[in-house]
């Protein structure tokens, strides 16, 4: 199957099986059967959309926007070949050449690939979630296969190729069991690992978390649930300040596991103390911290300031003003944001009331709150989905969507140590694909060289 996209506008992606096999920008007129000149394969980059009628070859750059399969930057937009999106350049399957656009029913390219008339759309990597609980009326949390894959082809049919399964704060050998539900479909490639948020956060900033389950990171507790997961731990939350807080950053950073500074209440010297523990991810920067004051700086700006962090965003308009997130962006840099949903079991559903671990949540107007205990009131995780969070950068956040799609999908991917398969367009690497309209709704989406979303059908 052949896609006409590319790095940059008039360019394509070739599949084969379920990995990406070329992508090259600025090849107007060369498209092929799956599989040909994987040797020009780019480096995933990002451009904008235009007409695919430029002619210009692999290796030039142009000012319509033609740019080398290496990432030039063109003069209208497109961006280095890192962030990984691509534009709509169309291919003719019947003349072989990228001079006007083609219906898919127009017959194979040379080699038998199928070719997509996509003029007018993006096509960009799967994003890559990296904090979500829930979706589609079911949550990580209840610890079946069964409501798992819920949640997975709910976020999935809104772009989220690749995702941990975030838990929420419970009882340690509860914790410990949904672990090891979770890390079976982990071994077969349904989630890329295990999150684990609470029960180590602080009691000032819990949240929508339960205060009576919470309790101090011993690093024998932390250590309980790491081997509960058997490899599939991938990050854990915690609040540095409380007792042996500093000691569970190490070893979690000692066992291969992220440790995320969040719901703390940590001031500004103590959250660094933990990032030079070894902390690399900030939790819902701004939410469940105190904020940033000018004599009181707290973890926000140790967090911002220090390049070894990557700070996670919730950009659903309800977490964050934009200005908030326009400064973090601004400071942090779209190598070191990563936005997330941190979606519960409403995100895909309707209005209503929704359990969140051993909480009730009411949601009403689309955003998620405790309805009962001493936390009532307090925002619980969101209803967002990521492609509703690409769109809001693009469209309200004035991001680029270079940038949005480094946020999506390029650095989560980097963070999470995956991005030598996913978080690009690039050969090699998983064919993860979302097909975007010129609102930048999902029109499709290709999971592992499979469409879940067919852009045909829809």
């Amino acid at each position: 199957m052949v896609l006409p996209t590319g790095v940059v506008e008039n360019g394509r992606v070739t599949v084969e099986g379920r990995h990406i096999v070329e992508a090259v920008g600025g090849a107007a007129g060369t498209i092929g059967g799956a599989g040909t000149n994987s040797g020009a394969a780019a480096d995933g980059g990002a451009a904008t959309r235009g007409a695919a009628d430029g002619s210009a070859s692999a290796g030039d750059t142009s000012a319509n926007g033609g740019a080398s399969a290496e990432g030039s930057t063109s003069a209208d937009g497109g961006t280095s070949a890192d962030s990984g999106a691509a534009a709509d350049g169309g291919a003719s399957a019947d003349s072989g050449a990228a001079d006007g656009g083609a219906s898919a029913d127009s017959g194979a390219a040379d080699g038998g690939a199928t070719v997509l008339d996509l003029t007018g759309h993006w096509i960009v990597p799967g994003f890559v979630d990296m904090h979500v609980h829930g979706g589609g009326g079911a949550s990580f949390s209840a610890g079946t296969p069964e409501e798992a894959l819920t949640v997975v082809r709910t976020h999935l049919r809104h772009g989220t190729t690749t995702m941990l399964a975030s838990t929420v704060t419970g009882d340690l050998d509860d914790l410990a069991r949904q672990a090891a539900a979770l890390a079976e479909l982990v071994e077969q490639g349904e989630l890329a690992g295990i999150h684990f948020e609470g029960p180590f956060i602080s009691p000032h900033r819990c949240g929508a978390h339960q205060p009576s389950l919470l309790r101090h990171p011993d690093p024998a507790d932390v250590r309980k649930l790491i081997d509960a997961a058997r490899g599939a731990a991938k990050m854990l939350t915690l609040a540095p300040e409380l007792p042996g807080g500093l000691d569970s950053v190490r070893l979690l950073a000692d066992s291969g596991v992220i440790a995320a500074v969040g719901h703390t209440d940590a001031a500004y010297d103590a959250a660094l103390e933990a990032v030079e523990a070894g902390a690399t991810v900030a939790t819902h920067l701004f939410n469940a911290m105190p904020p940033l004051l000018h004599r009181e700086p707290g973890p926000v700006a140790a967090l911002l300031e220090d390049e070894r962090v990557t700070v996670e965003l919730i950009n659903d308009g309800t977490h964050l003003h934009p200005a908030a997130l326009g400064l973090a962006f601004r400071l942090a840099g779209a190598d070191r944001v990563a936005f997330i949903t941190d979606a519960m079991g409403a995100a895909g559903m309707s209005d209503g009331t929704y359990p969140l671990g051993p909480m009730e949540v009411e949601v009403t107007d689309g955003v998620a709150r405790i309805s009962t205990g001493p936390t009532a009131g307090s925002i619980a995780g969101s209803t967002l989905t990521l492609d509703r969070a690409f769109a809001r950068a693009v469209t309200v956040d004035g991001l680029s969507v270079p940038e949005a799609v480094r946020a999506l999908s390029a650095t989560p991917a980097r963070v999470l140590g995956l991005d030598d398969r996913v978080g690009s367009l690039e050969a090699g690497k998983d064919a993860d694909l979302v097909v975007l309209g010129e609102d930048f709704g999902v029109v499709g989406v290709m999971r592992r060289g499979a469409w879940v979303i067919d852009p045909e059908v829809g």
